[in-house]
């Protein structure tokens, strides 16, 4: 077609990865690639499809039936004849509603389990992308595609290969009927193919186009939500008096989406409506044929009505093929956007031959050679050049302004994203060599952003590690100095903490991460700013939950606070990604240097 966009050509010349309503245009999601899906299931499927083989060859009999009653039964007055094909016609009719319950039950069951493993692939390749991936994309974006996407497609999942099987069954057995019947009639019920199908055809562009922007304005509405109703939001709104404008921006955005589903629901229906109308005129035609001087007596009462049943029954699944067609083209849009996310490259991934290391063994030495990274999009370095070496169970405190490259350095340790050149080793294995099982429990992070989940206080501290025993769990909470605030509660350990944890204040969710993170017990530890955000007397208590994590940990430490870095071991002082000073605090202060000054500031 002119207008298809080649994604191919796309990614050769390197301008830009194609989207998903492009990859939809240039019907890149492949009907191969969709049926792949359903592989797993093929034993099942080919149970279901020779059910409806059965039911539609089983239903085939009622025409017949019929015929004889009209033709026979009834003008002879045969009673024994007219119960025995009645009772052929109830007979008939019990086994393929029979065959059709079956039928529904395993073809369900088949949908969904393609369903769930279209959600699950999904989740677990969205949980291995990297930091980057998270920080350009909107939250709402991503729980759109799991729900709302893989929702959209479910009708086309669940039914389309039984509905596609049924019909395209149903249509050869009345052929094949009615061409016994009388073939010159056949070809008149035919006529009306070739338009239908054209029209279908044009309406499945449409609606394709119609639901890539539907899922679009989906995603949209799933952002603002994520945004206006998360716990943070509702107290920035309060606080500065936007809840009109949030409303006002979801309306509009509620409202557009009305429009689509409208358009989507209305596109080509008049054409569709012609179309019925034509089907509907076809039996008067056929009566008229049947009644033309040169075809009079030509036929049977009882083979024009058999024949004007199975007609009618002939253009039910016609319609049901064309309507598979344009729910199968329509639903392309869906599989792009969901497609599109399997197909991310993991930019942070475990090596093809990982190196084994026993966590429990490991001592922790710490070393970076030349490290470099850049962030994606920028074209300044956030770290450029550094080395260091931290010995097993030292400190080493990250300080200076701003923006720096401190945090991006600590990320680098995490390996949450991996340095664009040079390493970075522990015990000198590059940790790209590392499985990152291996490498979440040798290397802990303590941040200023504590992030707890919606569930109670024991939940949140076993979520580091799920086998920990409540002794375990209570003994790292007053290692953390939170153990008597835990305990006083009502619920103690069963306390919800809300949102986000906001049924504490930052000091207290800070202490719960680290009784967290001691719990995992790492050999590594990386103190991101951990106590910035507090004030003076909540700042000593972490320090001293913090000097008890540290312990006997090789410990990476950043701070603002020139305070809690004085008894490090090593201070480097880092400054537009470069290591500019390096030494213990009193050789940088003598040196009066970038350090002296942040401290005398």
């Amino acid at each position: 077609m002119g207008t298809d966009i080649s994604t191919d050509k796309l990614l050769r010349t390197g301008r830009r990865t194609a989207t998903a309503a492009e990859k939809a245009q240039a019907q890149d999601v492949s009907l191969r690639r969709i049926a792949r899906l359903f592989i797993p299931h093929r034993w099942a499927i080919a149970t279901v499809t020779a059910i409806i083989v059965v039911s539609s060859v089983v239903a085939m009999a009622t025409p017949f039936l019929l015929r004889a009653v009209i033709d026979d039964a009834l003008p002879q007055r045969n009673l024994n004849l007219l119960v025995w094909l009645v009772v052929g016609m109830v007979a008939v009719a019990a086994v393929t509603a029979a065959f059709g319950v079956v039928q529904t039950w395993i073809s369900t069951a088949v949908g969904q389990k393609v369903m769930h493993r279209l959600r699950t692939d999904v989740f677990s390749h969205l949980q291995r992308q990297s930091l980057a991936f998270f920080t350009r994309t909107r939250t709402g974006e991503v729980q759109s595609r799991i729900t709302n996407d893989i929702g959209g497609m479910q009708t086309v999942v669940t039914s389309t290969a039984t509905s596609l099987a049924s019909n395209l069954t149903t249509v050869v057995a009345t052929l094949v009927a009615m061409l016994a019947l009388s073939w010159q009639l056949t070809l008149v019920s035919l006529l009306v193919l070739p338009p239908s199908i054209w029209l279908t055809r044009r309406v499945a562009r449409m609606r394709r186009v119609l639901t890539a922007a539907q899922q679009r304005e989906l995603a949209d509405l799933n952002v603002i939500i994520e945004e206006g109703l998360s716990i943070s939001a509702v107290q920035l709104t309060k606080t500065m008096g936007t809840g009109p404008a949030l409303v006002e921006r979801f309306t509009t955005s509620s409202e557009r989406l009305v429009d689509l589903e409208l358009r989507a629901q209305l596109a080509g229906r008049w054409r569709m409506a012609a179309t019925t109308v034509v089907f509907a005129a076809i039996p008067a035609i056929i009566y008229l044929s049947a009644g033309l001087p040169f075809t009079a007596g030509a036929m049977t009462i009882g083979t024009l009505v058999a024949f004007t049943a199975l007609q009618a029954g002939l253009f039910r699944p016609i319609l049901g093929l064309l309507n598979v067609g344009v729910s199968l083209i329509t639903s392309l849009a869906l599989f792009a956007r969901i497609f599109e996310y399997l197909d991310l490259l993991v930019e942070v991934d475990d090596p093809d031959s990982p190196v084994d290391i026993e966590p429990a063994r490991v001592e922790g030495h710490v070393r970076a050679e030349d490290v470099t990274f850049t962030y994606p999009g920028s074209e300044v370095a956030a770290v450029a050049g550094i080395s260091l070496d931290v010995p097993a169970g030292s400190t080493i405190a990250l300080v200076g302004e701003t923006g720096s490259g401190k945090s991006t350095f600590a990320a680098l340790v995490a390996r949450l994203y991996d340095p664009d050149a040079g390493r970075i080793t522990i015990d000198g294995v590059d940790l790209r060599d590392m499985r990152l099982a291996d490498l979440a429990r040798i290397v802990g992070v303590v941040s200023q952003e504590t992030y707890l989940l919606h569930t109670t206080v024991r939940e949140n501290l076993r979520y580091a590690r799920p086998d920990a025993t409540d002794a375990e769990i209570e003994a790292a909470a007053r290692a953390a100095q939170i153990h008597d605030l835990i305990a006083g509660l009502p619920e103690g350990y069963d306390t919800v903490v809300g949102s986000r944890g906001h049924r504490f204040s930052g000091g207290e969710k800070q202490r719960i991460a680290i009784a967290r993170t001691l719990l995992r017990d790492p050999r590594v530890l990386v103190l991101d700013e951990a106590t910035s955000a507090l004030d003076t007397e909540t700042e000593r208590a972490v320090q001293r939950a913090l000097d008890e994590l540290s312990r006997g940990r090789t410990t990476i430490t950043i701070a603002h606070r020139l305070s809690t870095v004085r008894g490090a071991d090593q201070i480097v002082v880092i400054d537009h990604g470069r290591m500019i000073e390096s030494g213990t605090h009193d050789s940088l202060v003598a040196r009066r240097g970038r350090y002296a000054s942040l401290a005398a500031a």
